[in-house]
């Protein structure tokens, strides 16, 4: 899950320019109650908690999904409400709802999509005051029912292989599923290669590892749960194969 920083009012020239030549951290204060979204073939709708932090302020809460290309749509998956009112620290809800269209999904492979909220301050009475409207974006996976149901001792992403080039490495997925790795590092729970990006894999795809590395690599997947796992791999030649045992070890 990302934050993405969008100026909804300037009202200072100079303070605007400055906000933007400036790097700065903050926090949204509407967030969903999870790190991503799983909607199965069999779900009419599935409904999403979002929360407002703010112990003072009430925030409108607009939301949308987006196409796994970034285009906002409203088919095979919308969200209602679109926009709505939470007070300070109290829930609201949405639901995304499946349209008719989304029976000409693949069924034999997942399909991706996200799902965002962005937080609409209160108008300021304050003079001279810049505001910000945050936006959070989590994937939202559709799973046809033709998947076999998970297997937490046995996770998909077991089924991920490397095929090693030198210094190279090509990582493949074999599964109807996503592979979402958000690292590589030499050792367990290891520090990131220099250089290494999250790979998104869609399903029966193979990408190039982003980095170049000595030793194999091991590789850290995301579940369902918003959980990172480690992947540990064992290699005859140039192919490698999860080694379960050792992966599934604490």
């Amino acid at each position: 899950m990302y934050t993405q920083t969008n100026t909804a009012k300037m009202v200072a020239p100079a303070l605007a320019l400055l906000v933007t030549a400036a790097s700065f951290t903050t926090h949204a204060s509407v967030t969903p109650d999870r790190t991503r979204l799983i909607f199965k073939e069999s779900d009419k709708s599935i409904s999403v908690t979002l929360r407002n932090n703010d112990p003072k302020l009430p925030y409108l809460a607009q939301s949308w999904i987006e196409d796994e290309k970034g285009n906002k749509i409203s088919s095979p998956l919308t969200v209602l409400p679109p926009v709505q009112r939470i007070d300070a620290m109290m829930n609201g809800q949405v639901k995304v709802q499946g349209m008719p269209d989304i029976s000409k999904l693949p069924a034999d492979r997942e399909s991706m999509f996200y799902f965002n909220v962005r937080e609409i301050p209160p108008k300021s009475n304050k003079p001279n005051t810049l505001q910000i409207a945050l936006q959070t974006r989590i994937k939202l996976f559709w799973r046809p029912k033709a998947l076999a149901e998970i297997n937490m001792r046995d996770p998909w992403q077991h089924k991920v292989t490397l095929t090693r080039n030198g210094q190279a490495f090509t990582v493949n997925n074999p599964t109807p599923y996503y592979v979402i790795l958000s690292n590589a590092s030499t050792q367990k729970n290891g520090n990131p290669a220099a250089g290494f990006t999250p790979l998104v894999m869609p399903p029966k795809t193979s990408a190039p590892l982003n980095v170049k590395m000595d030793s194999v690599p091991v590789l850290t997947y995301v579940n369902d749960y918003g959980a990172r796992l480690s992947l540990i791999f064992k290699c005859n030649g140039n192919s490698c194969q999860v080694d379960a045992e050792q992966s599934r070890k604490g």
